[in-house]
């Protein structure tokens, strides 16, 4: 009997661990988003982008529900691609000027209605606090 309860309660512990993952749901990211703080959590701190440099460049990135990707920076399109949302990743496949694409997730942190924090996981990544325009 024990073993049975012991078994019953472990198996619902999982089974609520499973249920708490969070998972991006892409229409939760369709729109605009306008960059407030770009910093590098794991890199050298002097590479973060200044208050001043963000509201002079005004960069933001893009999502669509067609799956497309647009980060603009200085008003100019600074990289443009498709995305698919694994998980708490957004899979972003980047387009590059010579017809060939790389893909790299961003990880999402934070994501509600009016703010997402993502960043790029590699040694020199770079972490990003948007608000919805």
């Amino acid at each position: 009997m024990i073993k049975k309860t012991l078994l019953f309660f472990c198996g619902g512990l999982l089974l609520l661990a499973t249920a708490c993952k969070h998972s991006i749901k892409p229409e939760a990211l369709y729109g605009n988003w306008k960059y407030i703080k770009v910093d590098k959590p794991r890199g050298d701190a002097a590479d973060t982008v200044s208050a001043m440099d963000l509201e002079e460049q005004k960069p933001e990135i893009s999502f669509s529900a067609e799956k497309q990707l647009v980060i603009q920076w200085g008003g100019k399109v600074l990289s443009h691609g498709t995305f698919v949302v694994a998980g708490d990743n957004i899979n972003y496949t980047e387009q590059l000027p010579d017809g060939k694409t790389r893909t790299f997730p961003f990880w999402v942190s934070k994501l509600d209605d009016k703010n997402i924090v993502f960043e790029t996981l590699d040694k020199d990544g770079s972490r990003v606090t948007a608000v919805k325009k």
